[in-house]
């Protein structure tokens, strides 16, 4: 059967390769003409044979059609269309080079997922935002933030204001792949999620994928957000930064060797700490970061690139306690083009997060990380007009390192120690196909393979009944199992592993140009965990692989949506209603704790959580008012029944809240160009309130007063909204001169709303009542920057 089915398969192919054998193909590089930095996403078409394909985030594209004449029609939002007629006698490499178009005020365009030419494309469940977009957004403070830009789509959210991350579609922080050039980002936030670690000076596209995920991405049960960095200027040398009230930026790009090399470097640091020393504030919080990125050209066909990132935030809270965590990564990559129509691109790529936490008042320093070293090689190859294959392989190695503890000072009652590390090792293969069916109809579809295993050296507990969790009847809680024993795995060692295959499909049906229907369905795996006490004013990180306790989580999930353009583009329309579930979702028991703990199988059950909704997003694309309305109703919930009868589960079995639910999502955002010099900007969001667990009555012991807690997340923070404005004025928007400049006014929480991080409950002390405080992060935030370009 097997045999039948290969056989099956290569005739197949062999017959796409006859059938591509009496056409001819066109192929190349697009790029800006000013900096030939490549083009992500710029649409070629061919009007006589309605055909159309977009480059990938190479600037590659590839096009195979009948031998004849065309009009080759090639755009891209922001810069100046090209029209050209070709004749297609043979296979031909062509590259073409697109110029920015000139300020306007009649004419503004924001790319958009809902444009003609992504009708009929089989994506779904994707949203695309230039980094031109992003920057006529409201810029806090003065700096433009790419996060701040995506939770501002529909199905994105953030568990509440001063949160680190973002939550897709009922999904936890850790479901979401982020890459920047590829290579893993651990955590994506600045200054409790004020900032983002993106600079978007350097930032060149950016592509959010909430569903129908390509095989290609895996690891993630959520969402993959996508970044790439900018190239650099290979023709000219130039500099750009800006002076903001918290922090500043400084950006240099430049030829190494003109037209076939360049470099890109850029810099941000912040210096609140220094104001707060100046008022004499005990706390101090700070953060700075680094990216860089060289590429050479060694000939039409291979090109290589060296790209990397640092970034670290230091906190301290009035010498209670103090937090430090940063992100690095180093990525080498080789783009070749074997012909004109197989391309590829192997990735080199090493990864690091580390997290520190100190505790004066205990005594103790903590530190843990989590490391990868990466290998990727993927392959795309356009068969013919009608299919194009993608596959490829990648392989993770990580090392865990759970907690380095050390004392303080001599003085400290804490012993030097090091919690065991874990190692494991995660494979997987792809492919996919993008096959057009008919003029309606097109379909994406693939299969990805993963493989996980857990290796030594590490010593493994063992439990009673292989259960790390045991139930007290007397008590009715989850207590720490007591191990019985322990195995010993030397280095390298197979502790257990796991194999899962993750089936995706996509289907496009257009009704006509404007307007169509898709659907799609994908199988995801994601056997790497965050493990974090986000309840805390610190939110506690340690990363830890699946074993035989904590499994790997596998996400189905369904979408259904219905796209249109109106008025040849000027607005567009998209809808999607979504459905997906999660097996081995893990919970925490009540009163778990997570810092320096040697054991963290004792604190957690595996359950599973299911999140369904509807998202709405209608966008103005052009003109001098542009933006979007997005809406999301949705609901995602948890649930951790008993392993047993006898056992009732977290939350008595039942299903509850998840911390990220969020049942409305509302955001509106509008930009409007007054003038050359005057554009402005506005965001309005509402949220329903983070899920919580209030107590629901107290009760006194041994003189104590004591809590009595109700069903879990059964309450709500009070809603979250707030308006963020900006203007920003271009005092000489025509000059000729190389230094470009302008001012950026903003106001975060314009009406100073004290949107509530947290609510603590306490007793008061002179009416001996119980009240509840609500704690607050940011109100009302002014800012100011100076931008600049020469």
């Amino acid at each position: 059967m097997r045999c039948k089915i290969i056989y099956t398969l290569l005739l197949i192919i062999i017959s796409f390769g006859v059938y591509a054998q009496k056409k001819v193909t066109l192929s190349g590089i697009i790029a800006i003409k000013t900096t030939t930095e490549t083009i992500l996403g710029a649409n070629i078409f061919i009007p006589e044979a309605k055909v159309s394909t977009v480059t990938d985030a190479y600037g590659f594209y590839s096009i195979t059609l009948p031998k004849g004449e065309y009009t080759l029609v090639i755009s891209y939002a922001g810069f100046e269309s090209i029209e050209e007629h070709i004749v297609l006698t043979e296979n031909i490499r062509k590259d073409f080079s697109m110029l920015e178009k000139s300020k306007t005020i009649d004419e503004v365009v924001i790319k958009n997922t809902g444009s003609a030419s992504n009708i009929r494309k089989p994506e779904m469940s994707v949203n695309k935002l230039s980094v031109s977009t992003i920057k006529k957004m409201p810029a806090i403070m003065g700096e433009v933030d790419i996060l701040k830009a995506i939770l501002q789509l529909p199905g994105v959210s953030n568990a509440q204001e001063g949160a680190t991350g973002f939550n897709v579609r009922g999904g936890s922080v850790d479901g979401n792949l982020v890459l920047l050039d590829e290579a893993v980002v651990y955590n994506t936030s600045h200054l409790f999620g004020f900032f983002s670690v993106f600079n978007a000076d350097v930032i060149k596209d950016l592509k959010l994928y909430k569903g129908g995920i390509p095989a290609q991405f895996g690891g993630r049960t959520s969402s993959v957000l996508d970044i790439y960095q900018k190239e650099g200027n290979n023709k000219e040398y130039h500099i750009a930064g800006g002076i903001g009230a918290v922090s500043s930026r400084l950006l240099a790009e430049g030829p190494i060797v003109k037209d076939k090399g360049s470099f890109v470097i850029a810099g941000r640091a912040s210096y609140a700490h220094l104001f707060l020393k100046l008022a004499d504030n005990a706390n101090s919080v700070s953060f700075y970061d680094l990216n860089a990125k060289l590429n050479y050209k060694i000939n039409d066909n291979n090109r290589v690139f060296l790209s990397g990132y640092f970034g670290k935030d230091k906190m301290d809270f009035n010498n209670f306690f103090s937090n430090n965590y940063s992100n690095s990564f180093f990525n080498l990559r080789w783009n070749h083009i074997f012909s004109e129509k197989f391309f590829s691109n192997a990735s080199v790529i090493y990864s690091k997060y580390d997290y520190g936490l100190k505790i004066k008042y205990v005594g103790i320093d903590w530190v843990s990380d989590i490391r990868n070293y990466n290998l990727k090689y993927n392959f795309t190859h356009h068969l013919s007009d009608k299919l194009v294959l993608n596959y490829g392989i990648n392989s993770i190695y990580y090392q865990f390192n759970p907690g380095t503890i050390k004392p303080i000072d001599a003085a400290s009652p804490i012993n030097a120690d090091q919690i065991e590390k874990k190692y494991a090792w995660e494979n997987a293969a792809y492919i996919s196909a993008e096959q057009k069916i008919t003029d309606q109809l097109s379909l994406n579809y693939g299969l990805r393979y993963s493989n996980f295993l857990r290796l030594g050296e590490q010593n493994i507990n063992n439990y009673a009944n292989n259960q790390a969790v045991v139930f007290n009847p007397g008590l009715q809680i989850y207590e720490e199992g007591t191990p019985t024993g322990i195995t010993h795995y030397n280095k390298n060692k197979k502790i257990t592993g796991f194999g899962n295959l993750e089936p995706r499909l996509a289907v496009s049906y257009a009704i006509n140009d404007n307007q169509s229907v898709k659907g799609s369905y994908n199988r995801m795996s994601q056997y790497i965990h965050l493990i974090s006490n986000t309840a805390s004013v610190s939110p506690l990180d340690i990363w830890a692989p699946s074993d035989q306790y904590l499994k790997p989580e596998i996400l189905d999930q369904v979408a259904l949506g219905y796209f249109r353009n109106f008025s040849n583009g000027k607005y567009s329309l998209e809808t999607e209603a979504f459905y997906k579930t999660t097996k081995n979702k893990a919970d925490y028991i009540d009163g778990a704790e997570l810092i320096a703990n040697r054991a963290i199988e004792q604190v957690l059950l595996n359950g599973e959580a299911r999140a369904y909704g509807l998202e709405v997003m209608l966008k103005k694309n052009t003109g001098k008012l542009t933006g979007w309305l997005s809406y999301t109703l949705s609901k995602a919930e948890q649930r951790t029944p008993g392993r047993n009868a006898d056992e009732p589960g977290i939350n008595n079995g039942k299903w509850y809240r998840a911390n990220y639910d969020k049942t409305h999502n509302l955001s509106l955002t509008a930009t409007y160009q007054l003038n050359k010099k005057w554009s402005f900007g506005g965001i309005f969001t509402y949220q329903t309130g983070k899920a919580a667990t209030y107590p629901i009555g107290k009760y006194q012991y041994q003189g104590i007063t004591i809590a009595n807690y109700g069903e879990r997340n059964a309450s709500s923070l009070p809603a979250y909204h707030h308006l963020d404005l900006s203007a920003t004025y271009t005092p000489k928007p025509d000059s000729k001169k190389r230094w470009k400049s302008e001012w950026v006014f903003s106001i975060y929480n314009i009406y100073n709303r004290s949107n509530a991080a947290s609510v603590m409950f306490e007793q008061n002390r002179e009416t001996g009542l119980s009240e509840a405080k609500r704690i607050s992060i940011f109100g009302i935030v002014p800012g100011i920057a100076y931008n600049f370009r020469f």
